[in-house]
């Protein structure tokens, strides 16, 4: 791991608790579990800076800002947990329909399987 500044702190990305997730869409057929995966989720490489007021951002964002991740507090290790916030990432519906398209086609492909 890289050294950190002395205004830096390191930070994790997690799968989204039950106050990111709650509300978020989650199509028909998908599990709602997949709701709370991040494409980021186990990165725990990551340095924040801590602001004058000594808090780290409340959010971290990816993608352009597609994917977001809200700030959970600390660890017992003292990092930064960020949880994936589905209902803050205008790439959550995209992905989903996609998460959906392979849940309908293994459905489809199981039921081939079990009439031949």
């Amino acid at each position: 791991m890289a050294t950190l500044l002395r205004s830096e702190v390191r930070a994790i990305l997690q799968p989204a608790g039950t106050a990111q997730y709650r509300g978020a869409y989650c199509p028909p057929g998908v599990p709602f579990a997949e709701v709370r995966r991040g494409p980021f989720d186990g990165k725990a490489d990551i340095a924040v800076r801590v602001g004058i007021d000594g808090e780290v951002p409340k959010l971290m964002t990816f993608g352009g800002g597609q994917v977001v991740y809200e700030y959970d507090g600390r660890d017992a290790k003292g990092r930064a947990v960020y949880r994936y916030a589905p209902n803050l990432s205008s790439s959550h519906r995209d992905v989903m329909n996609g998460v959906a398209e392979v849940y309908a086609e293994n459905a489809l492909k199981k039921a081939r399987e079990g009439q031949s």
